[in-house]
C-alpha cells in the first residue's frame, strides 16, 4: 500500500567557494603552479599581476579618474533592481543575480583581491636550477646491441625484450607471452628458443646481471664475470646449490653441505653481499631517476636570531588579479529594462567569469591563511624538536589535537597534512612525520611512536649480529627501559621500519 508522508530534514551542502577552497588546500605547492596556469587558461577574466608591489599605490593614484563617480554608482544601483525575460519583461532569476559594480570596479576593493607573498628580499639573487635530461635505462641499453653480432631480425627481437625489461634490471615476464606479444603486435613469429637465444646476448651487456629472470639468475651473472678464486667458487656454489639456504641464513646448513671452514663461508658471503640486487639502478639517467624524488617544500621554516620564523614558500607563485578589461565590460554591458537576450547572456558570461577570478583568488589567500595556522599550532605542539631537531623529543600528537587548537575540522587538518613539507634548520620532512600515537611509559609519560621506534633502531643497531633478537626479548628490552608494548606492536613498528626478523638480520 503506498502512502506519502510529509517529511523534514536538515541538510548541510557545501557552496562552490567551499569546495574549491577544501580542493585547494590538497595541492602542495609543487603542483599549485600548475593548477594556477590551468585555471588562468580557463578564464580570461583572471590575470597574473606583473606590476611590483612598490607600484601598487602609484598604480591608484595614477587610476583615480578611472573610478566610477557616483553618478555611475547611483545608475548601478538603480540597476540592480533590474529584471527581464527574453523580452524584457521581469524575471525571478534575475532578480536574484543582483551585483553592485563596486565589487568589481572599486580600486581600493579590486586591490584587495591581488595575492602576493614575498619571501625573499629585493637585493636576493634568484638563481635558477639547472637539470639536464638523458637517455632511459632502456636506452642506454640498447646504445650497446651494435656491439652484439645480431641479424636484422634478431636486433628486432632485442628491441622488443628490452622493453619489457623494467627499471630494476629484470626481465619479469615469461617468454611465452613476449612471444605472443611479438606476433600480435609487429607480426613476426619468434620462438621461444629464438627467445632466449637472443635473451642471452642482452644479458652479456652491461651492467652486469640486466635481463636476468630471477634474482639467483641476476646474482648468477655477476658471479660469472668475475676472476675465478677460491671466494668466487664457493659464492657460486652457494647461489647454485644452496640459494634457499642462503635467503634464510642457514649459515650451518651451508658450511656442512660444501664441507668448508667458516671463515671460507664468511669470504663467500662477502662476495655474495657486494653484487648488485638491482643492477638497472645503476644505469638509468640521474635526472630521470631523481626528478621523481626532487621535493619542493610547502614551508620554510628559519631560525632568525633565535627566534623560528615560519612562511609559506609562495616562490614559484604568481601574482593574481581581476581582469580590468572584464571589469570595464561589466559596466558597459550592465543591463537595463531596453536590454535585449544577447546583451544579457553576454553580462551574465562577464559576470560569471568574475566571480569565478575572485572566488579563485580568495581561495588561494583562504588556503594560505589555513596552512600557516595550522602549522603555526604543530609548531608549538612540537616546540621541543623544532628548536632541538632531536627525533625523540617528539610528542604524541594526533589530527584531533592540531583540529582543537585550530577550530579546524579534522579533515581539514588531514588535507592540510597530506602531501606537505616544510624546510627546517635540520632538514625537510613530512608534515605526517610529526602525526604519531602515543604509548604510555611506567613512569605515567606518554611516549610518541616515533620516540619508540628510534629506541627500537637503537637496539636493532646495537644487538649481537651472531645472535639478533627476537621480538619476544626486543619486548623484553624495551620494557626493562620503561617501555610496555607487546610482541605484535614491536613486530609492526619493527616492519614499518624496514627491518626483517631476527633470524634474517643474523650475520657470521
Amino acid at each position: 500500500m503506498l502512502d506519502q508522508k510529509l517529511l523534514q530534514k536538515q541538510q548541510q551542502k557545501l557552496s562552490p567557494q567551499q569546495i574549491q577552497v577544501i580542493k585547494m588546500l590538497e595541492i602542495p605547492t609543487m603542483e599549485l603552479d600548475t593548477r594556477i596556469k590551468e585555471e588562468i587558461e580557463a578564464n580570461p577574466a583572471l590575470e597574473v599581476d606583473d606590476t611590483h608591489d612598490d607600484n601598487d599605490e602609484q598604480e591608484k593614484i595614477d587610476n583615480n579618474d578611472e573610478t566610477p563617480s557616483s553618478d555611475s554608482d547611483n545608475e548601478s544601483d538603480g540597476n540592480d533592481d533590474y529584471s527581464g525575460d527574453d523580452e524584457g519583461n521581469p524575471s525571478e532569476t534575475d532578480k536574484n543575480n543582483e551585483f553592485d559594480i563596486d565589487d568589481y570596479f572599486n580600486e581600493d576593493e579590486y586591490s584587495n583581491y591581488k595575492y602576493s607573498v614575498n619571501n625573499s628580499s629585493p637585493d636576493q639573487e634568484n638563481k635558477d636550477i639547472p637539470f639536464s635530461g638523458g637517455n632511459s635505462f632502456q636506452e642506454n641499453i640498447k646504445s650497446q646491441l651494435g656491439l652484439l653480432n645480431l641479424s636484422e631480425s634478431d636486433m628486432q627481437i632485442a628491441d622488443f625484450v628490452i622493453g619489457n625489461i623494467d627499471e630494476d634490471g629484470y626481465l619479469r615476464r615469461d617468454l611465452e607471452s613476449i612471444s605472443d606479444d611479438i606476433l600480435l603486435l609487429q607480426n613476426l613469429s619468434v620462438s621461444v628458443e629464438d627467445l632466449r637465444r637472443v635473451l642471452s646476448a642482452i644479458q652479456t651487456l652491461d651492467p652486469a646481471g640486466i635481463g636476468a629472470t630471477s634474482l639467483q639468475e641476476c646474482l648468477l651473472l655477476q658471479i660469472e664475470r668475475k676472476r675465478r678464486t677460491p671466494e668466487t667458487i664457493t659464492a657460486k656454489a652457494i647461489l647454485e646449490n644452496y640459494y634457499e639456504e642462503f635467503t634464510k641464513k642457514h649459515f650451518s646448513k651451508i658450511q656442512q653441505g660444501l664441507e668448508i671452514e667458516e671463515d671460507d663461508l664468511k669470504a663467500a658471503m662477502e662476495v655474495i653481499l657486494k653484487l648488485n640486487p638491482k643492477p638497472g639502478n645503476g644505469t638509468a639517467d640521474a635526472y630521470a631517476k631523481t626528478i621523481d624524488q626532487r621535493i619542493i617544500p610547502d614551508f620554510n621554516l628559519e631560525n632568525q636570531d633565535g627566534e623560528m620564523v615560519l612562511s609559506i614558500n609562495s616562490r614559484n607563485v604568481p601574482n593574481l588579479k581581476v581582469s580590468k578589461t572584464y571589469v570595464n565590460m561589466l559596466q558597459e554591458y550592465t543591463p537595463t529594462q531596453k536590454s535585449n537576450t544577447k546583451e544579457r547572456e553576454a553580462f551574465d558570461f562577464i559576470k560569471q567569469k568574475l566571480d569565478s577570478a575572485k572566488w579563485f583568488i580568495e581561495a588561494i589567500k583562504q588556503r594560505n591563511v589555513t596552512l600557516l595556522s595550522t602549522m603555526q599550532v604543530i609548531l608549538e605542539f612540537q616546540k621541543d624538536f623544532f628548536a632541538t631537531g632531536d627525533e625523540t623529543k617528539l610528542k604524541p600528537m594526533i589530527l584531533k589535537d592540531i583540529a582543537d587548537k585550530t577550530g579546524l575540522d579534522i579533515s581539514t587538518v588531514s588535507r592540510v597534512a597530506n602531501s606537505k613539507h616544510i624546510q627546517t634548520p635540520y632538514g625537510i620532512y613530512s608534515l605526517k612525520y610529526f602525526f604519531s600515537e602515543g604509548l604510555q611509559t611506567e613512569s605515567g609519560e606518554e611516549a610518541s611512536s616515533r620516540q619508540i621506534k628510534q629506541i627500537l633502531q637503537d637496539t636493532i643497531n646495537e644487538e649481537d649480529k651472531k645472535k639478533p633478537y627476537t621480538d619476544e626479548q626486543l619486548a623484553d628490552v624495551l620494557k626493562a627501559k620503561g617501555f610496555i608494548i607487546a610482541r605484535r606492536t614491536i613486530a609492526k613498528y619493527r616492519e614499518q621500519l624496514g627491518l626483517p626478523v631476527g633470524r634474517l638480520r643474523k650475520e657470521l
